[in-house]
């Protein structure tokens, strides 16, 4: 066995491991803090953000009678120099906002 043979097989394998690595993370779940990443940039558009938090684990959840797997969270912002607090839940699946509950 020759050292070219060995490298050329390295090469190979490592390019097809980087290339379904890729293809996983394009199909699979986004991560928690992705999530949090879009929530937030749904929210920031009325207001600058302080402070944001979600939990990783994720939960079962029921809405309109369909069953989801969600991410819950929190966010504050600052908006017309008052202080809103919201809790989110957000789809674990795609991401999306589910529910914006306002706290007092």
């Amino acid at each position: 066995m020759n050292w070219k043979s060995l490298f050329a097989g390295a090469a190979a394998g490592f390019a097809a491991g980087f290339a379904v690595k890729q293809i996983l993370n394009e199909s699979g779940q986004p991560s928690p803090e992705k999530v949090l990443s879009n929530v937030k940039n749904f929210v920031k558009k009325d207001g600058k953000i302080y402070g944001a938090w979600i939990l990783m684990k994720p939960e079962a959840y029921e809405k309109f009678n369909l069953d989801y797997t969600v991410y819950k969270g929190g966010i504050t912002r600052h908006i017309d120099g008052s202080q809103e607090q919201f809790e989110f839940v957000a789809d674990a699946e795609t991401g999306t906002v589910l529910d914006l509950i306002p706290k007092s």
